[in-house]
């Protein structure tokens, strides 16, 4: 006997768990940031993360319940638009929502894994239902709570094309002029259709 605790198999103490579901989801992240949804496994997930595949399985279920959640972690700061839209008046509501948006995209910290999740998604059938789920549930339904209209549901949908689509061109297309151009003259560009889309009669 050397006086050393043999490492466990299986199931991590209660102490222990929520350190290492963070460390799945961070190594999730990296390699579905590094190899796409499709190249991804859940074997390849345990080993980055250092654990048995079993735990991601235990913790998160099939790769595509392990990609939701990384993409709602990556998406988090997106997710917290509702607040930017409830506070203050209905009048400047495009205004706030352009620059939140752009702002999380304008962040390398939350850009870098937000681009990883884009392209999965754009890739592969499975990424886009669950960034779309992801999306619906969670954002949309989010923004189109405080504005109190028959139909503000599709008013959401359609501000948040205008703000996605442009994202898309910018930062993952980088199409010119617009990848270049500078973000007061984009917000002020783009604030007055968001508005319209969530408020005009």
């Amino acid at each position: 006997m050397n006086g050393t605790t043999p490492r466990r198999r299986g199931r991590p103490p209660r102490t222990e768990a929520a350190g290492t579901r963070d460390r799945i989801l961070t190594a999730a992240r990296e390699e579905f940031s590094a190899r796409g949804y499709e190249k991804t496994s859940v074997r390849g997930i345990a080993k980055a993360a250092g654990v048995d595949p079993a735990l991601v399985h235990h913790y998160f279920g099939s790769k595509e319940q392990v990609f939701e959640a990384a993409v709602e972690v990556a998406f988090a700061p997106a997710l917290n638009a509702s607040d930017a839209v409830a506070d203050g008046p209905p009048d400047g509501v495009g205004e706030r929502l352009t620059r939140f948006v752009l702002g999380v995209w304008e962040n390398p910290a939350t850009r870098t894994p937000l681009l990883a999740i884009v392209r999965s998604a754009v890739n592969n059938d499975t990424a886009a239902a669950v960034f779309r789920r992801l999306i619906a549930a969670q954002l949309m339904r989010r923004i189109a709570a405080p504005l109190d209209l028959p139909d503000a549901e599709l008013r959401a949908e359609l501000a948040a094309a205008q703000l996605v689509g442009t994202a898309m061109l910018r930062y993952v297309i980088r199409l010119e002029p617009l990848a270049s151009a500078d973000l007061e003259q984009l917000v002020a560009r783009l604030a007055p259709v968001v508005q319209h889309h969530l408020t005009a009669a």
